[in-house]
């Protein structure tokens, strides 16, 4: 089936194929075709042009979008969607003092959200994460990667990851999986390193076996895994063919970096503490940078330091980190807006971090991310707004009209 779509205010990310991620230059331009069309059949991307220039088309069907921008879906890299429950205890506790790590320490965290999670049949599981899922896709997600690591045992473990495994046959968005199963060290074990050599030697293998994964994480820390353990993580996802996105200094730089591009690893997620040694690094890596304002904005700590990153050449994403601790929303159109507000970055460089660099961060390149030939029809239309710049600045409205992904609009009831 063909679709024409006509009279659109401006076609946003309109680029030829990516072969690197966006930096320099290239990161503060936003490529656009002002009053345009565009055409596509069933799942892809056919032609676009300005609509003064429109060719005599044969189409089934026609939408207007006068006074509106289409432009890609969002790409969110980093999610934690497959969770049970939810802990707004732990928000009470952090406005009456507590910090993230009293909590943790006190029983909650984590480990409260995997005993929560080892309690909750698949069923139950599957659908209170599908009701996430089509919560984000309504607000502009067209791809997403969810993470394992709420479960830390291999039953639980393996649970999420087949819970993720029918998200994906089921939706028709791009879903990555990656297995976190290095996200805190369960209490039966007597240190980090003895659970790492659980999940390597007793998980990750059915794991690879079954191919529930696409990615291995870890959560590289202070009080959770040191280098040791992550460097570990890394090697034996390599071996399995399973590359490595982690979580890194979100609260301490203690050399996680550098491991991080001595193994060259596809991303580095959170970076909110970040020293000079860590950027030059950084920038003799193959590595993409992953910024999560939103959980910064909900713990209230330090933001990612995004100039120095962009000033040194280092690609930038950005992603919701969605999860019921510390950032218990998946809206994209919020962390586009912080990444303006907090990180001070521009509408263009955010709306390019948050699709055409984040799609460079799910090895997804190029099926999504721009609006380009022959790739997916995964775009969202706007509701009629003054310019593009509206949608960061109006942080409180949902300016999004309707999500088409893979060439079809998206109507789940949420």
């Amino acid at each position: 089936m063909r679709i024409l779509f006509t009279h659109i205010k401006s076609l946003l990310q309109v680029r030829e194929a990516n072969k690197q991620a966006l930096v320099g230059a290239a990161f503060d331009e936003l490529p656009k075709i002002d009053q345009a069309w565009l055409l596509i059949e069933d799942q892809i991307i056919i032609d676009f042009g300005e609509m003064k220039s429109l060719p005599k088309l044969h189409f089934d069907q026609e939408v207007n979008c006068n006074g509106k921008f289409i432009l890609p879906t969002w790409v969110d890299s980093h999610t934690h969607i497959v969770y049970a429950g939810n802990r707004e205890q732990e928000f009470v506790q952090r406005i009456k003092g507590k910090t993230y790590a009293e909590i943790a320490q006190n029983g909650g965290g984590i480990l409260n959200s995997a005993k929560t999670l080892q309690q909750t049949s698949f069923e139950e599981l599957y659908l209170q994460s599908e009701q996430r899922l089509k919560e984000v896709i309504q607000l502009g997600t067209g791809a997403v990667e969810i993470k394992s690591g709420y479960g830390l045992t291999k039953e639980a473990e393996l649970k999420m990851l087949k819970v993720i495994q029918k998200l994906q046959e089921n939706y028709s968005l791009p879903i990555k999986a990656s297995f976190l199963g290095a996200h805190a060290q369960p209490k039966e074990f007597k240190t980090s390193a003895e659970y790492v050599t659980y999940a390597i030697n007793h998980i990750l293998p059915e794991i690879a076996e079954k191919s529930l994964a696409d990615y291995i994480d870890v959560f590289c820390e202070d009080g959770y895994f040191d280098l040791e353990d992550t460097e570990r993580i890394i090697k034996a996802g390599n071996e399995y063919g399973l590359k490595a996105k982690i979580h890194v200094n979100q609260f301490k730089s203690f050399g996680g970096i550098q491991l991080a591009a001595k193994h060259n690893i596809l991303s580095v997620d959170h970076l909110e503490v970040l020293t000079e040694e860590d950027v030059q690094h950084l920038k003799k890596a193959d590595t993409i940078a992953v910024a999560l304002p939103s959980c910064s904005f909900y713990l209230g700590i330090n933001y990612t330091p995004v100039k120095q990153l962009i000033d040194a050449e280092i690609p930038l994403a950005l992603a919701s980190d969605f999860n019921p601790g510390s950032t218990p929303s998946g809206n994209m159109n919020f962390v586009v807006s912080l990444a303006c507000i907090k990180l001070k970055l521009t509408p263009e460089q955010a709306i390019n971090a948050a699709t055409i660099n984040a799609a460079f961060a799910l090895e997804l390149q190029d099926e999504i991310g721009s609006i380009a030939k022959d790739k997916k029809a995964n775009f969202m239309i706007t509701k009629p707004i003054p310019s593009y710049g509206f949608l960061p600045y109006a942080f409180g409205t949902n300016s999004i009209d309707q999500v088409w992904i893979n060439g079809k609009r998206q109507e789940h009831d949420i």
